[in-house]
């Protein structure tokens, strides 16, 4: 790592981890997060990843591009975005497509590794900041002013639902299933839904923190954000969890691996390692 990286995406694929950086490189790890190599990617800015069915890589550049790397995170190749200008989120759905989601209310999709994108205006001056597919027909995006847009075929076409209130803001989302996610915002806020996103209710979160990314470690749904905090749902609230040196850096991107969590921020990365009896 170089003392200038901001690690602000992180991807597992069971076998290696990359982490994408604001500094022009992805890195790479075969260990599960204990060593690792660099690669440069020509100015690029990663600020999403994902990973496919197949075991490959997709990212999201700030800089109007797409990524794409085999399952060993190695031989990394861009291909051009034009719109959404500003891609925010990235997902792979089951057959393979690339969906990428961000500004101006825009959705695109590549069924080809980038050569063709497909896209979906919904000519909002809103931005998209969440994606995720709970299987082949059904996706949920949120976006800023609490929008939520599902569809149910696919991505052949997409539908809007009520708003959430209070003009929410989403960081982060994780669906456990078509019906049952959650989302996190601004001011630390978390919210449930039990019906696809049309009803949310707010969720205790003690800490405060803002959590910036939500996923799932070892069966239940955790996050970290702000002041370098790991969270985890307990019991119907959000709770904190302590481990070893933790510094009070935000954290912009987290993995669940097989020993741990890896986490990742202006910091740099560390595996936060599995304890007996607990989550992390």
């Amino acid at each position: 790592l170089k003392r200038y990286d901001v690690i602000q995406s992180l991807a597992w694929n069971g076998e290696v981890v990359v982490g994408g950086s604001q500094a022009g490189a992805v890195v790479v790890s075969g260990d599960g997060g204990r060593r690792w190599k660099r690669a440069g990617l020509a100015g690029a800015s990663v600020m999403g990843l994902a990973v496919c069915g197949d075991g490959s890589f997709v990212g999201i550049d700030f800089n109007h591009k797409v990524w794409s790397a085999d399952r060993q995170g190695q031989s990394w190749r861009s291909a051009e975005l034009d719109k959404p200008r500003v891609p925010l989120a990235v997902t792979c759905d089951g057959r393979g497509r690339w969906w990428v989601v961000g500004s101006g209310a825009k959705i695109a999709v590549s069924a080809d590794r980038g050569n063709t994108w497909t896209l979906t205006d919904l000519r909002e001056d809103v931005q998209f900041t969440t994606i995720q597919f709970t299987d082949d027909q059904h996706g949920i995006v949120l976006g800023e002013f609490g929008y939520v847009v599902v569809t149910d075929d696919g991505g052949a076409s997409w539908r809007k639902l009520s708003q959430i209130p209070g003009e929410f803001y989403p960081y982060a989302a994780l669906f456990l299933d078509r019906q049952e996610g959650f989302a996190s915002g601004i001011a630390g806020q978390i919210l449930h839904t039990l019906d696809g996103g049309r009803n949310w209710t707010r969720m205790a979160n003690p800490g405060g923190a803002a959590l910036y990314r939500l996923f799932l470690h070892q069966g239940q749904p955790h996050g970290v954000g702000s002041g370098g905090v790991i969270a985890r749902l307990e019991q119907g609230q959000w709770q904190s969890v302590a481990y070893p040196d933790a510094v009070p850096a935000f954290l912009g991107s987290a993995a669940s691996v097989a020993g741990g969590i890896v986490i990742g921020g202006p910091g740099g990365l560390r595996l936060v390692a599995n304890k007996a009896g607990a989550g992390t």
